[in-house]
């Protein structure tokens, strides 16, 4: 079972490779890169291959094989690395970011290991999120990688680090984090997918956020919409928001409490998404998060929130934008 796990992890993630950098070579923003394509790409793969290789067990596998305190602390320096991979071959090497990106992971890890916590949720675990939250929302690294199209790499880094603590150094229960697909996790993303397009079609249409586009849209297209929302997307906002953070909030409150906070709290995360404070699209997006809450919950298998996040967006993108 190990061995078909790591075969289909390699070969997935192989595949994914293969789909970006034939899309990138093709695209405008491969172009608009030119010579600094290459190494944006690999850094891009570096930051990558935690977020999928840990669905396929291997968060735990790690977790396990780290017998050293200090080990498990220091490790995660290495997230640092995809900025250097990017930063020298480009000449966009700072070393204030460099520290901080080398840095921060330690000294989150060594804050949550040193600690004595209990399996609720504490105020250490406050903390670190609010440092991951802030990193992420203050735009600490957006200078890292400079360039248009490479926005979604501070996101990636910051859920590598929180996926991270959490599973490693926290040892969190439940997260659910499992890429390994299920027959529950596949019909409870698409039912609650079904259960939510009354309200975002009927409210967002009600408060003028959506606009109904009717075409068909080129199969590639469609792909590659749903590959890059899947990934880059859904996976880090759901691992965050419904496998780590109502997932603390349930051992302090009730489920449905939870579910309601972690639901309104990722609709606030979209509060700057335009010029001023865009409250149509936190009320929507808060919305859609009480339903990717439902999806994870009922068996706790965070695919199942991310098919129905990774759903609820290309449709948005395509049709409705």
């Amino acid at each position: 079972m190990k061995n078909t796990r790591t075969t289909w992890a390699l070969a997935s993630y192989a595949a994914i490779v293969l789909a970006f950098r034939v899309g990138l070579s093709r695209s405008t923003m491969g172009l608009s890169l030119g010579a600094n394509l290459t190494p944006a790409f690999a850094s891009f793969l570096l930051l990558l291959a935690p977020l999928w290789f840990f669905g396929f067990g291997m968060g735990a596998q790690l977790r396990d094989a780290l017998r050293s305190h200090w080990l498990r602390i220091f490790l995660p320096a290495l997230l640092g690395f995809p900025y250097v991979v990017f930063a020298l071959p480009t000449g966009n090497f700072h070393w204030q970011l460099a520290v901080t990106m080398f840095m921060l992971p330690p000294a989150l890890a060594a804050f949550l290991a040193l600690s004595a916590l209990p399996p609720r949720l504490c105020w250490q675990d406050g903390v670190v999120l609010a440092a991951l939250i802030a990193t992420y929302m203050l735009r600490v690294l957006a200078n890292a990688w400079p360039y248009t199209g490479l926005s979604s790499l501070p996101k990636l880094y910051v859920a590598d680090l929180a996926l991270y603590l959490y599973v490693v150094v926290r040892r969190l229960e439940g997260i659910g984090y499992s890429f390994i697909p299920t027959r529950a996790a596949l019909l409870g993303g698409l039912r609650e997918w079904v259960y939510f397009l009354p309200f975002g079609l009927g409210l967002g249409a009600v408060l003028s956020f959506i606009h109904f586009h009717p075409h068909i849209p080129p199969a590639k297209g469609v792909a590659a919409g749903m590959l890059i929302t899947f990934l880059l997307v859904a996976i880090p906002e759901e691992m965050f928001f419904r496998g780590i953070l109502q997932n603390l909030l349930e051992t302090r409150s009730r489920p449905w409490i939870a579910l309601v906070i972690a639901a309104v709290l990722f609709g606030l995360s979209h509060f700057n998404k335009g010029a001023s404070f865009n409250w149509r699209y936190v009320l929507l997006a808060a919305i859609a998060g009480v339903f990717y809450g439902r999806a994870w919950r009922e068996q706790r298998e965070l695919l199942a929130s991310i098919i129905t996040h990774t759903a609820v967006d290309v449709v948005w993108s395509l049709w409705f934008r």
